[in-house]
């Protein structure tokens, strides 16, 4: 064929270019004029009237002269990209076009590539998704991250950052969307907004579940915390599951992690807990300390944590362990057995202060029982909040809380509940002199619960 099959050049037959006065050869022209029918019957007809039979073969051209454009607007049509990628542009201007939706489960790390453009991948164990390099992926690269079992940490390639931090966390149960900008990648701060929507519009002061508990296997040295939620103004952190902290070693994130600020467990101590919120997630965890205030708190182990609000309260008994307690609603404890504070011990006309087993550093209700003996049958005996003062007992007096001796050095019992002072104590004294017994059953420390 004259036609060059590979550039579509057409060559006249040899022998069909004739000189004046020669007498013409038959057998070339007719070659030649068979040929020309069957190059027009191949070429495609402007009128759209044939189709092609073989594929089109365009010129590459670029984003301002595409290989297939119009001739009302040659700046718009199709041409070929690099790395024999097709690409569409109008007026001179590129026009990017998503490949197909990629859906896949993992279970495990995983590294996304290039091809994971415009991919969802749901993961349903704890997973680490590091990010090729951000030059390698190139500008306008996406993917959706589906946390659907646990966390999932997102680590963008060596020194790269996400929304300027170095990783991401998507909790469990939620996902995020993550955007390419050639050297650096970002999120659409949907997930920063809901972890945060708590915190920016409401205000208030309360505890939610959280409730404490000795750990089961281990009751003396770990605290268990169930699910819930505790606010202090505009701070808010929620548990989604309960925590175990360890008693007995400095404050490490996580459960069954220890939880002192600082220092090791102490005797007859106090150990007030409070909730932590990690700032980069939002995330719950638990510091206890001897303090009775935030502001007290050693925070030198807490960094990127703020602690939100004080939840509970634990004692160690002589041997540096933890009462045994129950948490009954509304902040109350009860202890797994009474503690008898005092046995047989006098008491008076004198007003004097009696230590108890409760909190160090703040008021707190205490549940308590009494037993009075005295050699005077009118005689009764008074227990009071230390801030009433200097009271006196008797019926014409302040009353008293142990009924009246109806027999000479008999017995009389009596229960109340009573604020004591920040030191442990309540106030004692009787109408004439007598002994006294007293047991603390529990106390209430309020944190704000209101069930």
């Amino acid at each position: 064929m004259p036609r060059n099959p590979s550039t579509g050049v057409y060559s006249k037959p040899a022998g069909t270019t004739p000189s004046v006065g020669q007498v013409i050869d038959p057998v070339p022209w007719n070659a030649l004029t068979t040929d020309l029918g069957n190059e027009i019957t191949n070429s495609l007809p402007r009128d759209g009237s044939a189709p092609m039979v073989a594929p089109l073969k365009a010129a590459s051209g670029t984003v301002s002269a595409p290989g297939v454009g119009f001739a009302s607007n040659p700046q718009t049509g199709m041409y070929l990209k690099g790395g024999g990628l097709l690409g569409f542009t109008q007026n001179g201007v590129d026009v990017s076009f998503d490949q197909t939706m990629i859906y896949a489960a993992k279970s495990g790390d995983y590294t996304a590539l290039a091809s994971d453009n415009n991919a969802i991948h749901r993961f349903t164990a704890a997973a680490i998704v590091t990010l090729t390099a951000a030059a390698t992926l190139g500008a306008n690269w996406h993917y959706t991250v589906i946390a659907d079992g646990a966390d999932v940490t997102i680590d963008p390639n060596a020194a790269e950052t996400i929304d300027g931090a170095a990783t991401l966390l998507v909790p469990n149960g939620y996902s995020a969307f993550i955007i390419c900008s050639g050297s650096a990648f970002f999120s659409n701060k949907l997930l920063t907004k809901i972890l945060t929507k708590a915190d920016s519009s409401a205000v208030g002061s309360f505890v939610d579940g959280l409730t404490l508990s000795n750990n089961t296997g281990s009751p003396t040295t770990h605290v268990d915390f169930a699910a819930g939620s505790a606010r202090a103004g505009s701070s808010f952190v929620s548990s989604p599951s309960s925590l175990t902290k360890r008693i007995n070693g400095t404050w490490a994130a996580g459960t069954g992690n220890g939880s002192l600020d600082a220092g090791s467990v102490a005797a007859s101590a106090t150990y007030f807990a409070y909730a932590l919120r990690k700032a980069s997630d939002l995330s719950f965890d638990v510091v206890f300390s001897t303090s009775a205030t935030i502001g007290g708190v050693t925070t030198t182990l807490l960094t990127g944590y703020t602690i939100v609000k004080c939840i509970g309260v634990v004692l160690t008994d002589a041997s540096s362990l933890i009462r045994a307690f129950v948490m009954s609603p509304k902040d109350e404890y009860s202890f797994v057995g009474p503690i008898r504070e005092v046995t047989n011990a006098a008491i008076n006309t004198t007003s004097a202060l009696l230590a108890i087993t409760v909190p160090n550093g703040v008021k707190v209700k205490a549940n308590l029982r009494f037993m009075f003996s005295s050699g005077a049958t009118t005689n009764s005996a008074l227990f009071h909040d230390p801030a009433q003062g200097t009271l006196v007992a008797g019926g014409n007096d302040a009353g008293g809380n142990v009924g009246t001796i109806q027999v000479a050095s008999g017995f009389a019992v009596g229960s109340d509940e009573i604020w004591t002072n920040t030191s442990m104590q309540i106030r004692r004294v009787s109408g004439a002199s007598g002994t006294m017994w007293v047991w603390t059953d529990g106390f209430i420390f309020p944190c704000g619960r209101n069930a």
